[in-house]
């Protein structure tokens, strides 16, 4: 696997109608349409040609959409930098046409060095993932139970992506979390 794009590419083709993520307002998506909603976000910011980082703040599961799109179109994700325009998080922009070449154009350059953030790589990343999940043991039939509110979280995050990596499913719920130990994917994401 040479991108964070390719991982979701092949979790989705390999479990299409397994359960990727959960959250209230979404209900339940597959892994077929947790892509399909990745790529609309993907489309949605290439139409409006973003440059340098960018950032999703407070749309609940729409963050973690956008964090992977961003992945999958090689644009470094920063807390700092500039919010996604919310008219892109399922809004008119959602799907927007005018970015489906630019997306599909971006594919051929994305590779183990692509940035994923400030001081981390695709590849990087991608190294932790498997080393983190095989320790856990996590695959596609996992289920983790995440607080929403806490997304933004390195640890929530961590977890996410950790999800993703092994195929499994994130539940997204509101409010405390039983059980929720953050812990083992603080460091994961720190440069």
């Amino acid at each position: 696997m040479d991108s964070l794009r390719a991982l979701l590419i092949q979790r989705a083709a390999r479990l299409q109608e397994r359960p990727a993520v959960s959250a209230p307002a979404w209900g339940t998506l597959t892994w077929r349409a947790f892509r399909n909603r990745v790529e609309g976000v993907a489309l949605g910011l290439m139409a409006g040609s973003p440059e340098g980082a960018v950032h999703c703040r407070g749309a609940g599961p729409w963050d973690w959409a956008c964090e992977v799109a961003c992945a999958c179109c090689g644009l470094p994700w920063d807390p700092a930098a500039p919010a996604v325009d919310p008219l892109i998080l399922g809004g008119p922009r959602f799907n927007d046409e005018d970015g489906r070449q630019a997306y599909h154009d971006r594919d051929h350059t994305l590779h183990l060095d692509t940035l994923f953030q400030e001081g981390l790589s695709h590849g990087e990343l991608l190294r932790r993932l498997g080393r983190l999940n095989g320790v856990l043991g996590w695959d596609h039939e996992t289920v983790v139970i995440l607080p929403m509110d806490k997304l933004e979280t390195p640890g929530v995050r961590g977890a996410l992506w950790s999800a993703l990596y092994a195929g499994g499913h994130a539940e997204l719920r509101e409010g405390r979390v039983k059980d929720w130990d953050p812990q083992p994917f603080e460091g994961l994401l720190h440069p």
